[in-house]
């Protein structure tokens, strides 16, 4: 068996360890990290986003939930939420596989035991990896804060509505998801 906690994995290692746990790791730097176990608070928001982009992305796109794909031969991130169009994965794509393509969009909800600072970095390296925006949410602050890659990131609370061109006709109002 490797030794998950410290040795750097091939992707091959990697993806023999993930088909063969119970439970869902990221390749973070070579290494296996598992994936933080969901409270309610994160259940709910991520629930609630979903169906928000799920209705919004019909012919447009995929809305996921935990669906990896790979960033760099030592970065494979499972992002809470994903929404990758039919522009970058053509709507016939259909295997069983990870997302072969960087999504337009990459959501991390804040889980007990995880920092704004972490889910920072994670939205850096999302960004160097070619996903267009990426939004960190934090349930217990009642706060969304989305990333670019060309400014400075933006954080929405209270009624505050997330709006933006690169998703056209997508509005989510706060309020829906607190």
């Amino acid at each position: 068996m490797v030794d998950i906690a410290t040795k750097k994995l091939t992707k091959a290692e990697f993806w023999a360890l993930v088909d063969a746990a119970d439970i869902t790791y990221e390749l973070i730097d070579g290494i296996a990290v598992p994936k933080m176990s969901p409270k309610y608070f994160h259940a709910r928001s991520a629930r609630k986003i979903l169906n928000i982009l799920t209705e919004w992305a019909e012919n447009r796109g995929r809305a996921e939930m935990e669906w990896a794909f790979d960033l760099s031969k030592d970065f494979t991130p499972v992002p809470d939420l994903i929404y990758v169009s039919f522009d970058r994965l053509p709507e016939s794509w259909n295997e069983n596989a990870a997302c072969p393509v960087s999504p337009e969009l990459a959501i991390e909800i804040i889980s007990p035991g995880q920092t704004f600072g972490q889910m920072t970095q994670k939205a850096s390296n999302y960004l160097g990896g070619g996903v267009l925006q990426v939004w960190v949410v934090d349930p217990v602050a009642q706060s969304i804060t989305v990333f670019y890659p060309d400014r400075a990131p933006v954080t929405y609370m209270g009624d505050g509505v997330i709006i933006d061109d690169i998703f056209p006709e997508l509005s989510i109002a706060l309020d829906r998801i607190f």
